[in-house]
């Protein structure tokens, strides 16, 4: 498996890089490679992380020329492989900063979302585009946009399904603050370390109060999305959709 994602110490704090040229779109490996670094993370128990993508891009979102090459059950893996990957890191007891210093999009936006503090920089386009490849949000997908942004704010990302700039994002409240793209990366170290000072264990229980009841519900919800949404992506719409969004 290409190792698309690294980890480093920068202090008490871990940097999780997102490396998948050209654009960190999501497929299978990228998917089970995020799942890996959080049980990683688990397992070094860092003060406070740093989530991090390429040059130019946090993450496109799901890799649209991986579904029509899936079986079945191909998609069914590939729909679980998403909501487990948006619980693992939504759910992290540690301070979770992301540092989106380009486009986000679909998916990547969602991994953005699941940050405890998200630092955007001048560039990039961001928005919630599923509904322009006619694929249905996984059940992860949508309930973290329900828990994190304002309901106005996710109806018009979710339902105009059209991308924006970083400061109409802002206003929206997909992010927190804005900085100079070259200021994004420091910026979130900043913060990560302000936050890795506060007691860890009464962050991790006030985290677990906060998102709790979402999860509680995402994991009764999960178990049946993967075989409800498979079909939906097998459909020829959602295939010529992506045809044209990639073309």
């Amino acid at each position: 498996m290409a190792d698309y994602v690294s980890i480093r110490a920068e202090g008490d704090v871990a940097i999780v890089a997102v490396d998948r040229p050209p654009a960190n779109a999501l497929d299978p490996e990228l998917l089970e490679r995020g799942r890996d670094a959080v049980r990683e993370l688990e397992g070094v128990d860092p003060a406070a992380i740093v989530l991090q993508g390429r040059p130019g891009f946090f993450s496109a979102g799901l890799d649209l020329k991986v579904t029509p090459t899936l079986d079945d059950e191909g998609l069914r893996r590939l729909v679980r492989g998403i909501n487990e990957l948006f619980i693992a890191w939504y759910e992290l007891p540690r301070p979770v900063v992301c540092a989106v210093g380009g486009h986000a999009i679909a998916g990547g936006l969602i991994l953005a979302l699941c940050g405890d503090w998200r630092v955007v920089g001048r560039s990039g386009r961001f928005g919630l585009t599923e509904l322009q490849a006619g694929v249905p949000y996984p059940a992860a997908a949508s309930a973290i946009v329900r828990a994190e942004l304002a309901p106005p704010a996710a109806r018009r990302l979710m339902l105009r399904a059209g991308l924006v700039d970083a400061a109409a994002a802002l206003a929206d409240g997909v992010f927190d603050e804005q900085v100079e793209d070259d200021a994004v990366i420091p910026r979130a170290l900043e913060v990560a370390s302000e936050m890795a000072a506060l007691p860890a264990a009464a962050y991790a229980r006030t985290k677990r109060d906060l998102r709790g009841n979402v999860l509680d519900e995402l994991r009764t919800a999960v178990a049946t999305d993967a075989e409800s949404l498979a079909g939906d992506w097998r459909g020829a719409d959602a295939q010529d959709r992506a045809a044209r969004l990639l073309g």
